[in-house]
């Protein structure tokens, strides 16, 4: 018995000095067969991005989410998935176009060590990986590759890239890409966070309720009752058995995929304050079957009273926003919303009754 658990450990170390040494054999610097992109997108699990301004980001890959996103901004809040897969496909794809003249190369590398951004990509690696990765053992994450992306070249169709472990940096573009790739590579964390609010279709949805504190007599809630909903009238907690299925069912489907607008990060907190100081226009708690809530509170937005000097007549004017509202998100983000997307949701109970549409609604 211990000669063959000899065997078998003896075994053990052998494959892993073979597949450390294949590993180190595989390493190589960046050359014009265009080894110097990701090829394998698939298997990255992490990516840092850190510019000269102290400004910082990190992306990471998550096994499981309760989102419509497999990725996470700072191992908090849930990523935008189509920034994260254009910045996986930009990573994919990017290409070398030349080398960088030889005169200019100092140049080059001052503007990089100056203004640069620093991307580091880790990527899922095995130990042992054989056959076309018919056998894989011994997972672990590892740094596959760190750039230094820096400014456009004068066409504006490349930028100038240095990866770690090459000798000098070089022209990088996509092919058939007309820009160059610089912005792409955002550090911002706000700008990769998702703006989804909700992603549940109708069979995952267990109660709606849309508080109106203006007119309670037109608050109401859906609650759902095996296949169906009922229609509460949450002020005098009333059922109306006849109510509009069409419409009920036209405000359901929009929970399959709700988006806020951006977030209110660049307006002015006097603006925001003002809006927010006149209390919530409308209250909307949107919960799922396992129990998950989100509430959405809307409030009217103030148009900026200095537009007026721009215009000949003052009476032009509008007092509110017409396209957009504010909003918070569980009382943390405040953001924006549209009218046009929200416009199926925040109606009155009238509205869901048959009844004429509510001047409470935009037209």
């Amino acid at each position: 018995m211990k000669k063959k658990n000899i065997i078998i450990l003896s075994a053990v170390i052998v494959i892993g000095i073979v597949a450390l040494l294949t590993a180190r054999q595989g390493a190589k610097s960046s050359t014009f067969e265009q080894d110097f992109h990701i090829e394998d997108i698939d298997a990255v699990t992490k990516i840092f991005m850190a510019d000269k301004q102290d400004n910082q980001v990190l992306l990471q890959r998550v096994a499981d989410s309760t989102h419509d996103t497999m990725w996470t901004v700072n191992s908090i809040y849930p990523a935008s998935q189509p920034m994260i897969d254009l910045l996986l496909e930009t990573l994919h794809d990017m290409r070398i176009r030349q080398q960088v003249n030889k005169n200019a190369v100092p140049q080059v590398v001052k503007l990089l060590s100056a203004r640069a951004i620093k991307v580091e990509v880790y990527q899922q690696r095995y130990f042992i990986n054989w056959f076309n990765g018919k056998l894989k053992l011994f997972p672990h994450e590892k740094l596959a590759a760190t750039y230094y992306v820096g400014h456009e070249t004068q066409d504006m169709m490349a930028c100038h890239m240095f990866k770690e472990g090459d000798k000098v940096p070089y022209i990088i573009h996509i092919p058939g890409f007309r820009g160059y790739l610089t912005p792409r590579f955002v550090t911002d964390p706000m700008a990769w966070r998702s703006h989804s609010i909700v992603h549940w279709d109708i069979r995952q949805l267990q109660r709606v309720e849309l508080e109106i504190p203006s007119t309670p007599e037109e608050s109401f809630a859906l609650e759902r009752q095996g296949d169906g909903f009922a229609f509460e009238l949450t002020q005098t907690h009333t059922y109306v058995p006849n109510f509009d299925t069409a419409r009920v069912a036209q405000m359901l489907s929009c929970f399959a995929n709700l988006n806020f607008d951006e977030f209110a990060s660049r307006v002015p907190n006097s603006s925001i304050d003002t809006s927010l100081n006149a209390g919530p226009r409308t209250i909307l708690r949107i919960t799922n079957t396992e129990g998950i809530t989100r509430v959405v509170k809307s409030y009217l937005k103030y148009n900026n009273p200095n537009d007026t000097l721009a215009m000949p007549d003052d009476s032009m004017y509008e007092m509110f926003d017409l396209n957009r509202l504010y909003a918070t998100i569980d009382d943390k983000d405040t953001v924006l919303i549209q009218y046009y997307v929200f416009d199926n949701i925040l109606q009155p109970a009238s509205f869901f009754l048959g009844q004429q549409k509510s001047p409470f609604a935009k037209e």
